[in-house]
């Protein structure tokens, strides 16, 4: 099988060890372990749970108590919805896996997460693309979904909150596209992983999952959970796609780790208060950025409304590689290129360290173009 390189992976994966200042990053600042179990009141009493675990391959499909916590995120889920994995990462894949194939129609939001094209072009799909748009608040143009359905689609693909640019679709808009994707009768996979960080409200804003009979919600710990270092993420899905998921999971993971299912469940049902950190966190460094960005007259942007990155644009006749290029060897700070998503003139910034990161990078930023 042929696939085409992962874009934003290559770029982490060479110059991520060599910055200074990380602002490429995607997660929320990362938790300790020792922040962990503060959070979820267990302190040094989690020996008492793991010493007498026995380190097998545990439940395959997940334990009972993480994949509970799981369907607790859901309005209308119980634990037989829920698919454990090996982060969001492995659901996307297992999820393309279990359901497309040569000569199926995938109809796919860019920019975003490129699993989301790449994957089923590899399996031999036609995708095709619906590109959003600044002037349209980087949403999608319903009326232009409906066309790209036309003439039968497989699946549609979206990122909710997207992934580069914090767009957020809510609940009006994720029904109108449900009522497109049932007409098509087509599956409707959302990659909800920065689900819980909205800038608004309880951070929450509905799952496909809970809206359509063939919706499909991908989610992990790494994000929103800031625990990326657990390897763990989830597919909740009506049981047809599981099982289909099941078989192709039994090839390339088996079961996930005991130890990471079981600190899983527990930041799980500590959820009010991790999440409470993390919003904390997103929406005081949304402001630290907005302000910066207000007074940076290259850069504008559509002002994220959840999530933890924003997909800046510069006003400069250079491509966002070398830009990006020469703001690391130049400066210190890391970025993401807008080529990375195939949308180039296009930066993409993770505002979710820790502020005195973020600051200290926004600085640098702003000499630099200056510089310029």
């Amino acid at each position: 099988m042929h696939i085409r390189e992962f874009g934003v992976e290559i770029w982490m994966n060479a110059n991520e060890t060599r910055c200074e200042l990380n602002l490429a990053e995607t997660c929320v600042a990362s938790l300790t372990v020792r922040e962990l179990l503060d959070l979820t009141g267990k302190g040094n009493s989690i020996l008492d749970d793991l010493l007498p675990m026995k380190l097998t391959y545990g439940a395959i499909e997940g334990s009972e108590r993480l994949r509970r916590a799981i369907a607790a995120l859901y309005e209308t889920k119980s634990a037989a919805d829920v698919l454990v994995t090996h982060g969001a990462i492995g659901a996307n894949a297992l999820v393309y896996q279990a359901l497309v194939g040569p000569g199926d129609v995938v109809v796919s939001v860019l920019p975003t997460y490129q699993q989301h094209y790449s994957i089923p072009e590899s399996l031999g799909a036609e995708v095709r693309p619906l590109w959003l748009k600044a002037e349209d608040g980087f949403l999608p143009d319903t009326d232009r979904l409906r066309e790209l359905c036309r003439g039968g689609v497989m699946l549609i693909a979206l990122t909710n909150p997207n992934n580069p640019t914090g767009a957020l679709m809510d609940r009006p808009m994720l029904e109108e596209i449900v009522a497109i994707a049932r007409e098509a009768g087509a599956w409707l996979l959302a990659d909800e992983v920065y689900r819980g960080v909205d800038q608004e409200g309880d951070g929450f804003t509905a799952s496909v999952a809970d809206l359509y009979e063939k919706g499909i919600s991908t989610g992990s710990m790494s994000k929103a959970y800031a625990l990326a270092g657990l390897r763990l993420g989830w597919i909740v899905a009506p049981a047809e796609v599981l099982r289909a998921a099941m078989i192709h999971r039994d090839y390339n993971t088996i079961s996930v780790s005991m130890v990471d299912d079981h600190l899983a469940a527990l930041a799980l049902e500590s959820r009010d208060r991790v999440l409470a950190r993390s919003r904390e966190i997103t929406r005081g460094n949304l402001a630290i950025l907005s302000g910066w960005v207000e007074s940076e007259p290259l850069i504008s942007w559509v002002k994220p409304r959840s999530g933890t990155t924003a997909f800046l644009r510069y006003d400069l006749p250079m491509s966002s590689e070398t830009f990006c290029a020469r703001l690391l060897e130049e400066t210190g700070v890391l970025l993401v290129p807008g080529s990375a998503f195939d949308m180039d003139g296009h930066v993409r910034i993770g505002y979710a360290n820790s502020p005195d990161i973020l600051r200290a990078g926004l600085s640098r930023m702003s000499s630099f173009l200056k510089g310029l």
